[in-house]
């Protein structure tokens, strides 16, 4: 069964652009993973400060191994999220 993940990062205050750089770098290596489905980042059009991103796994181990990849510890851990005020998570299942 396949894991999906909404998430919503709102960046402080002039960090937006190395945000955004970060989720930039984790694209390519990420779509590569063979437990990724879907990979997609997105910036509110209304507020630069704010991220969604859609993500679809092959089930929750490919969630906790793309979490755990070097590039994600990288990018998401080591440069995107120290920059936020606020990061949310929302697991979902198919019907």
């Amino acid at each position: 069964m396949t894991h999906v993940v909404a998430v919503r990062w709102v960046a402080k205050e002039g960090e937006a652009d190395e945000v955004a750089r970060a989720l930039g770098e984790l694209l390519e290596p990420s779509l590569a993973e063979p437990g990724i489905l879907e990979y997609r980042a997105h910036r509110d059009v209304e507020d630069p400060n704010v991220f969604f991103m859609f993500e679809v796994y092959t089930d929750a181990a490919a969630y906790e191994a793309h979490v755990e990849s070097p590039h994600f510890q990288e990018w998401g851990f080591g440069h995107a999220i120290p920059r936020l005020e606020e990061r949310r998570r929302e697991f979902y299942a198919p019907l």
